[in-house]
């Protein structure tokens, strides 16, 4: 059992028996969407609410078989984010495609599970009573399609077809968002690294010669240079053989050069 899949269980458990034993206490938190400008709290409190033992134990379930794995692949915090904006999802669904309807149940919360375990893992098997195997992508299909087709009007009224379907629909965005991110993540981890540009040393001058620019000579004349440096530095300009001088003027500019000194 994973954090949050257990928090969740707890809190429905939890709420499901104080909404039994003081129904009048949990009214308020009914997602009523004539009522969600006064009572915005409701499109997430609607999800810890349900209509008997039945429905509770049903979404229960679910969330008990799919929730764990599905925590485990994407992470608690992303798992917990997903499985909220299904929720949410779910009861703006139900505001624009029923608006008369109040709505309780963690169902649209669970549809969004449901959708991340067929996401991850299409082809695994889920036993429908226990006998018949269905691939989770398939039962996705079917289940969308009977709540495409309830909600319109060719199902029995007293369930939230929308708000199961607005869970897809969150869920099915959230993933999608979540994959992207977490591939360019990897890409950008995975990238080559730019070569460092090396450090322009700014030009020297130097006292009878003019200015050195270290940068720009290769490095196959930097050490000699630079010993000429340490010898001027250490001895004076005076010190230089004539064949030093020569090699040295090569990397002095035109315009900058010094007459030889006698």
């Amino acid at each position: 059992m994973t954090p949050v899949v257990r928090a969740l269980l707890a809190a429905n458990v939890a709420l499901f028996f104080v909404q039994m034993t003081m129904p009048e206490l949990a009214r308020p938190f009914i997602f009523v969407p004539q009522l969600v400008l006064f009572r915005p709290w409701t499109i997430v409190t609607y999800m810890f609410l349900h209509g008997g033992l039945t429905h509770l134990l049903f979404n229960m379930l679910a969330l008990f078989f799919f929730g764990p794995r599905v925590e485990e692949r994407l992470g608690s915090r992303s798992f917990a984010t997903m499985y909220f904006i299904a929720g949410i999802t779910g009861a703006l669904c139900s505001f624009f495609f029923a608006p008369t309807a109040q709505v309780i149940g963690a169902s649209a919360g669970v549809y969004g599970v449901m959708l991340a375990f067929a996401h991850y893992w299409p082809r695994e098997p889920i036993y429908i009573w226990g006998v018949l195997p269905v691939p989770a992508r398939v039962l996705v299909i079917i289940t969308t399609l009977i709540t495409l087709w309830s909600g319109f009007g060719g199902g029995r009224s007293g369930i939230a077809h929308f708000a199961h379907l607005g869970g897809y629909v969150g869920a099915f965005v959230y993933l999608r968002w979540l994959d992207r991110s977490r591939a360019r993540f990897r890409r950008e981890a995975t990238a080559p690294l730019a070569p460092p540009v090396p450090r322009r040393e700014p030009p020297r001058r130097v006292a009878g010669v003019g200015m050195v620019d270290r940068s720009g000579i290769h490095e196959v004349n930097r050490a000699e240079v630079d010993r000429i440096l340490d010898k001027i530095n250490a001895t004076g300009v005076e010190s230089l053989t004539p064949k030093e001088r020569v090699f040295l003027s090569n990397f002095v500019p035109m315009d900058d050069r010094r007459p030889p000194v006698s």
